[in-house]
Formats: C-alpha cells, structure tokens, sequence
C-alpha cells in the first residue's frame, strides 16, 4: 500500500487516540494516552479494550460505515437506484463519473485499508502481550479478525479483487499484488471462521461489539456473495437458532436500540444523540436538502406494503412531494439515546437462507422465509414455487426490507449481473465499467504491482 500503511504500532494506536477522541462512550472505558507505546497498550486490558474501541468510532465516525453522508448507505443509494442528490453541486457518485484521481475514490481506499492497519495492529499486540487474560486476547484478535474481514469484504465489492492485508509490516504491505474477487472472499470467509471460534457469543447487552452471531452473519453474506449456498444457508441458520436474537413483528420497533432482531450495533459518539443516519435523511420541508428517495423505489413497494408506511415518511409544499427514509425516527438529541446505527440484523439473515434455500432446490424452505419477511410488513405468501422465480423475488424483497443499508441495493444488483439492465436509461451517465470503482491512481503510481479496472 501506500504511505498510509507505513504506521508502526504506537503509531497507528496515537493517531486513533487523537483524532477519535469521542470513543470512551462507546464502551465506556477511556482511551489510552496519546503518547503510550504499543507495547505499553497492550498489557493493560482498559487501554488494550480502548484500542479496539477506537476502531469502532472511527468506523461510525468517517468512511465505508458512518451514517453521514460519505457513508456508503447514502453514497451506495446514489451510485444506484435508491436516492436522488438535491445539492447544486456535481456528486461524481450520483452522476456515475468516477476517475482514478478523484479524491474521494482515494478516501474510501485509504480509510479502509487503515481500518485494516489499525485492526492488524490490535491483533498484533493483543498476540505479543504478556498481561493479558487468554479471554481478554481472545477477544480482542476476534474483533479485530471480524473487522478486517468486513472492510476488505466491502472493498472487494467496491473495487473488485484487492491486497488482503494481514500485517502492519510495511515493507510487505508495499510489494502486494490484487487477489481475485474469489481470492478476497474465501480470505474473508477464512478471517470469519476463526473470528467465530475467538469471540464470545454474547460480549455486549447492547450489542455494540460483535459476538459470535455477528461473524457468523458476515460469513453467511461473505458465502452467498461467493455462491456457496449450503455454508450460507448454514450460517445463517445458526444466527436464526440463536435464542439471543427474536424476530421483531412491528415494523416500528426494528430499529431502536434495544431490538432483539439487532445482531450489531454502533452507539452515538454522545449519549443524548441517535443516530447519524437519522441526522442525514430525515428533513421537514422541501425541496429535500441533500438526498431523498427515488420515485423508482417509492413505486417499488407492493399495495399495503407497511415498510412503505412505517419506514418511508412523505414531505409535501401542497404540490410536489418528496420521500425519505424514515427507518431511524429520530433526527436529533432526545435527551437519552433511542437509536443506534444498526450495522447488521437478522431480517437480512433470513433473506440470506431464502435465497440460499432457492438456488439448492429446497423451494419450501425458501418461501417460508420469504414469507417471514413479507408477513411482517403485512403482505400475503408468496405464490411461487419455481425456484429461479423464488431468487427474482428474494431479490425484490431485498430491495423494499434492506434499503439505504450499507449498499445491499447495489452490491445485490452487481453480483447478480442485474447492474446494466437497472441502471442504463436510469441513471446518466451509466456504463459497464463503473460496476467497480476505479483504482485509486495514486495507489498504482506507489505500487506498479496494483492495476486498474477496465474502463478507467
């Protein structure tokens, strides 16, 4: 990689411990001090634990992750077909004209592979520590396994096959080369299944670490994006039977922060604040002020659909009317905290198993955990039986449960080869080639053995 990667330990532990400075509520321990070696971090458990933390807030606060507007939960929506951009300025996502030198095509790369730095230096220092419980460093190499799967899973979705980091050395992290796509999943795939044998199964009550149901459902998504339905289907059984998630029935308690159908969660830098997601959608007058949802996925939902109801919320001046997500109710402090960022749950669990289900033959199965995701939102059983019919149909229950959540729409649209046919005539400016973000051109420029996407 490039000078980014170049951190030492210490290095990379300072800069989370100064720039992340709103961590200590997320697990409410302190950060470690800014000028503590790495090794010195390491052998005290709270520093140790704050080190992970401060992972955590910077996913929340900046990036892939956050709920703000570089998120990819809005910036996804407006690359596809989920959301319209109101501002006068040209949104290069929006409008589908990417370029290497973009510098925002730099900060996703960038931000996500020092995600990766900063979890390989935890792990790295977790391992070496001489002080720390086996429990305390079990812990902590799962977490930081789990996170250095989700990034380099989503950067793999973004980019196509990229370096699978597994070092803070840099020498090494300078030389490497793109995996395949397939390479990058079952990298993933591999990160997850020792994540699962190191994490607890229940870490936090407020499900703000992950535990073993969350790398469990990371490895059911990482599965059936690289088609191996029956470990998908199996994965996602496991989070299913896990008493400690309960399927939600009211469309309108999903998203607070204490669901029981939430997997993992981020809590708000403050605890009087919601989440960043509600601060960005949510407005009260139009014309929108940044974003609002597309007419095509208005027009989606079915007749009496109630996730059109409970979880879209209309915004009219007499004449025209605009629509937001409304998922997330609140869009500012109420004093305690009734919503957090929610990063995984388990109606996409059961859409994984229905599809899944489909693609091995077993329809029954399948429908029936359609049906669990469309009975909630007050629709009727699906009539299919066909199982390629059951797949289009999954998919289109993806599109209505799932959207403006962390790219679902898009990525679905992509690894389904559906992109081209969604899109062109949709959206301006739509071609093959942009079904991957290009290369960051300073990243090639450092590293000649990374090469770029076509088209770019």
């Amino acid at each position: 990689m490039k000078h980014k990667i170049k951190y030492t330990i210490t290095a990379s532990i300072a800069f989370l411990a100064m720039t992340l400075v709103s961590c200590s509520d997320f697990v409410e321990v302190d950060l470690p001090p800014s000028q503590l070696p790495g090794p010195v971090v390491f052998e005290d458990p709270v520093t140790a634990r704050a080190a992970m933390a401060s992972i955590y807030a910077n996913m929340r606060d900046n990036g892939l992750f956050t709920g703000n507007l570089p998120g990819l939960s809005c910036v996804l929506g407006l690359y596809a077909d989920e959301l319209d951009f109101y501002r006068q300025e040209t949104d290069y996502f929006y409008t589908n004209a990417l370029f290497a030198a973009q510098p925002s095509v730099g900060d996703y790369w960038n931000g996500g592979y020092s995600l990766i730095y900063a979890a390989n230096a935890v792990m790295e220092g977790a391992q070496q520590s001489q002080s720390l419980t086996p429990e305390v460093r079990a812990q902590l190499e799962g977490e930081a396994l789990f996170v250095r799967a989700m990034v380099h899973l989503y950067l793999n979705q973004l980019y196509g096959g990229v370096p699978y980091i597994t070092t803070t050395d840099y020498h090494t992290n300078s030389q490497v080369s793109r995996m395949t796509q397939g390479q990058v999943l079952e990298a993933v795939r591999q990160d997850l299944l020792q994540a699962v044998t190191l994490l607890p199964e229940d870490p936090s009550p407020e499900k703000v670490l992950p535990g073993k149901g969350a790398a469990r459902a990371l490895l059911a998504r990482t599965c059936l994006y690289a088609g191996l339905w029956e470990e998908a289907a199996e994965y996602a059984t496991a989070v299913i039977d896990d008493p400690q998630y309960q399927w939600v029935e009211d469309p309108d308690t999903v998203f607070l922060n204490n669901s029981t159908a939430t997997l993992w969660q981020f809590m708000p830098a403050d605890p009087t604040l919601n989440t960043l997601e509600g601060s960005l959608f949510i407005f009260e007058s139009g014309p929108p002020p940044v974003v609002a949802l597309t007419g095509e996925l208005y027009s989606a939902f079915e007749p009496g659909d109630l996730r059109r109801e409970k979880w879209i919320r209309e915004i009219t001046d007499g004449t025209t009317s605009w629509y937001h997500p409304y998922k997330y109710k609140q869009a500012g402090p109420t004093g305690t905290a009734t919503e957090y960022s929610i990063i995984l749950r388990l109606a996409e669990q059961y859409l994984i198993r229905a599809e899944a289900r489909a693609k091995t033959g077993d329809t029954q199965g399948a429908a029936a955990d359609l049906n669990k995701i469309r009975n909630r939102a007050g629709l009727p059983d699906t009539q299919t039986a066909d199982p390629q019919q059951l797949v289009t149909e999954i998919i289109a229950e993806r599109r209505v449960e799932l959207f403006t959540e962390f790219g679902h729409r898009f990525f679905d649209l992509q690894r389904t080869g559906l992109l081209d046919n969604t899109l062109q005539g949709v959206k301006p400016g739509w071609d093959s080639s942009d079904s991957l973000w290009p290369v960051p051109a300073d990243e090639i420029t450092v590293n000649p053995n990374i090469t770029q996407n076509p088209g770019y």
